[in-house]
C-alpha cells in the first residue's frame, strides 16, 4: 500500500496578516512567497484581493513560482446578489492565481446569528460562489468555517454546506476549527465521519491554535483520512495563531510513525533551510525569534544541566528526538551555575578550545563561572560570545584591542521649532587605540546606540573591521526587582556582521549604561579577536 500524500497549504501571508503588529508590505510578501516556494510548500495563500492595497497590487501580476501554486482568498457572496454582481466577489474572480479559497458559514447558529439569513440561502451562496470560482479560475477552495462547531450542533447541515460545495465542483472541502477549541481526538473522530461522505483526497483542515493544540490537531486529522494541513509559518495568526507549519512538517519528514504513511512534497534536502526560513521569517516582521519553538528555536536543542550535557555528549539521542542538523539547527551547550564539567568541556569544544577532561584548569574554570554568576549576577546563559572571552582570558590570552579612557552620554528630551518633541542621544568616548587617543561624539537612536557609534568611529582607522557591527537585538532584565531603581542590571546584546554571523554577549551592572557598555565591549571584542 502507498503512502498518501499530504498537501501542504501556506495560509501565512493572508492569516500571518491577522495577527497583531503584523503588516505586510508588498515587497514583504515577495520575498515570503519565494522562501515557501523554494521550501516546496503545495499552496500559497497570498491575501485577498481587493480588500486593500498591498493584496490589490499583489494579484496584478502572478508571481513566478516553480513548486507551489497560488491562490486567492475571498468569501461566498452575499445575501440577495449573484455571484456574478458581488462586488466582493468580483476581485477573486478577476484575480491573477491558479485557484480560489473561499470562506462561508458552516455552523448553523453562525447563519442564524450572524448573517441572519435562511439555512437554505447559505447553501445557495456556498454552491454559487465555487461554482464561479471553478469557471473564473480552474479550481475552488471552500474554507467551512466553524466547521467542528457547527457539526457538533447540527452534523446534518455542516455536511449539507459541505455537499453544497463538492457538487459545485470544489477541489478541497477544508475543515476549520476557527476559534480553536476542538481537541484532537474530537478533531479525528469528525473527519472520520466527514471521509465518509466525501473523498478523502478532497479534505483538508485548517486550525487554530487557542488550545496549544492545532499541530497535534493537524496530525490527527491526516492520520484519520485528511490530506491537506492549512497553516503558517511560525504558527503566526489572529489570538494565539495558526497550526505552525514548521513543525508539521518537520514532523511529516521525520517521525518514523508519519513518513512511513505519508509523504510531502518538501524534499529532505530543503528540511535543512526551515530553521533559516523561520528565523528570515521573524526578521522580516521585526521580532525575535521564539527561543523555544520545536525544531527551530535557539533552545531547541540547548543543554543546560550538567546531568543532561553529560548524557548527551556520549549518546546525543537520550535528550534530543531528532539530529539538530537535519532541520537546519544545532546543538547548543549552556554554560551557567548549573553546569558540569561536561558542558564546560562541551561549550569550550564549539568555541575551538579542546582539553583533555582531566586537565587540572577544569574545577577552577568551574567554580569562577559559579562564583561570577553568584557574586557578581553574569551569566552566560544564551551569552556565548561573552564566555568565549571570559574563558581565553581566564586561560591567559590578552585580547586587548584598546582601552576605555572614558564615556559620557547625554540624553536630551526638548521642544524643536516645529513646536514637537524630540529626544536626542549623543555619546562621546575617548580610547587608547595603539598608542594613539581618539576623542568621538556620534548620536543615535538611544543612548546604546549612540555609544556604539562613537566607540565605532574611534576604532575604524585601526581596525576596518569594526564596520560590520551591527547591533540587532537589545534586551535588558532586572536581577533584584526589589531594589527598585538601584537594582541589578543585566544587558544581553545581538550583534551580527557582514556575513550575517551573529553572537551575543553579556553585561551586569547597577546602572544600565555601565551594563550596557560591558556587553558592547564583548561584542566589539569577539568580532576582532576573529578578524
Amino acid at each position: 500500500m502507498g503512502k498518501s500524500y499530504i498537501h501542504i497549504f501556506d495560509t501565512t501571508l493572508r492569516d500571518g496578516a491577522q495577527t497583531q503588529g503584523v503588516d505586510f508590505s508588498l515587497p514583504d510578501k515577495k520575498r515570503i512567497t519565494a522562501m515557501l516556494d523554494g521550501l516546496g510548500v503545495d499552496y500559497i495563500e497570498g491575501g485577498w484581493p481587493g480588500a486593500n492595497p498591498t493584496d490589490e497590487a499583489f494579484f496584478e501580476n502572478k508571481p513566478a513560482l516553480d513548486n507551489a501554486e497560488f491562490v486567492a482568498f475571498g468569501m461566498t457572496r452575499r445575501p440577495g446578489r449573484s455571484a456574478s454582481n458581488d462586488t466582493a466577489l468580483s476581485p477573486i474572480l478577476n484575480a491573477a492565481a491558479d485557484a480560489g479559497c473561499l470562506v462561508g458559514k458552516s455552523w448553523d447558529y453562525q447563519v442564524d446569528v450572524a448573517l441572519g439569513i435562511e439555512k437554505t440561502e447559505n447553501l445557495a451562496m456556498i454552491g454559487d460562489s465555487i461554482s464561479a470560482v471553478k469557471t473564473a479560475l480552474g479550481q475552488a477552495f471552500y474554507d467551512a468555517e466553524h466547521f467542528f462547531d457547527g457539526y457538533k450542533a447540527n452534523p446534518e447541515y455542516a455536511l449539507s454546506c459541505l455537499g453544497s460545495a463538492y457538487e459545485a465542483g470544489a477541489r478541497w472541502l477544508v475543515l476549520c476549527d476557527t476559534n480553536g477549541g476542538t481537541l484532537p481526538d474530537e478533531i479525528a473522530h469528525i473527519v472520520r465521519e466527514v471521509t465518509k461522505k466525501f473523498p478523502k483526497e478532497k479534505i483538508g483542515v485548517h486550525l487554530h491554535n487557542d488550545t496549544e493544540q492545532a499541530v497535534a490537531g493537524s496530525i490527527a486529522a491526516i492520520i484519520a483520512g485528511a490530506h491537506q494541513i492549512q497553516g503558517t509559518l511560525n504558527g503566526i495568526g489572529e489570538r494565539c495563531g495558526n497550526t505552525n507549519l514548521c513543525s508539521v512538517i518537520a514532523n511529516l519528514k521525520l517521525k518514523s510513525g508519519l513518513n512511513e504513511k505519508f509523504e510531502i512534497g518538501i524534499p529532505s534536502e530543503n528540511l535543512t533551510k526551515i530553521t533559516k526560513i523561520s528565523r528570515t521569517f521573524d526578521e522580516i516582521l521585526g521580532r525575535m525569534p521564539a527561543r523555544q519553538s520545536a525544531y527551530v528555536g535557539k533552545a531547541a536543542f540547548a543543554h543546560k544541566g550538567g546531568l543532561h550535557a553529560s548524557a548527551v555528549a556520549k549518546d546525543p539521542r537520550t535528550y534530543e528526538h531528532v539530529d539538530p542538523e537535519v532541520v537546519g539547527n544545532a546543538r547548543q551547550i549552556v554554560v551557567s551555575d548549573q553546569s558540569g564539567r561536561a558542558n564546560i568541556l562541551a561549550h569550550l569544544e564549539d568555541i575551538g578550545i579542546n582539553l583533555d577532561p582531566n586537565d587540572d584548569r577544569i574545577p577552577g574554570l568551574l567554580e569562577e563561572v559559579k562564583r561570577q554568576e553568584a557574586e557578581t549576577g553574569i551569566t552566560f546563559d544564551g551569552a556565548d560570545a561573552s564566555f568565549e572571552i571570559f574563558v581565553r582570558r581566564y586561560f591567559g590570552e590578552k585580547l586587548s584591542f584598546y582601552t576605555l579612557d572614558r564615556f559620557r552620554v547625554i540624553d536630551e528630551r526638548r521642544w524643536n521649532a516645529k513646536n514637537k518633541v524630540v529626544t536626542e542621544s549623543v555619546a562621546m568616548v575617548q580610547l587608547g587605540v595603539r598608542d594613539k587617543e581618539y576623542l568621538e561624539a556620534a548620536k543615535g537612536n538611544g543612548p546604546v546606540d549612540a555609544l556604539s557609534a562613537a566607540m565605532r568611529q574611534a576604532l575604524a582607522d585601526a581596525y576596518p573591521a569594526i564596520n560590520e557591527l551591527r547591533l540587532i537585538d537589545y534586551r535588558v532584565r532586572i536581577l533584584d526587582g526589589g531594589a527598585g531603581t538601584a537594582a541589578v542590571t543585566r544587558v544581553l546584546i545581538e550583534s551580527e556582521n557582514s556575513s550575517g554571523e551573529r553572537w551575543t554577549t553579556v553585561g551586569v551592572s547597577e546602572n544600565i549604561i555601565d551594563a550596557s557598555y560591558s556587553a558592547l565591549d564583548d561584542a566589539i571584542t569577539w568580532l576582532l579577536s576573529r578578524r
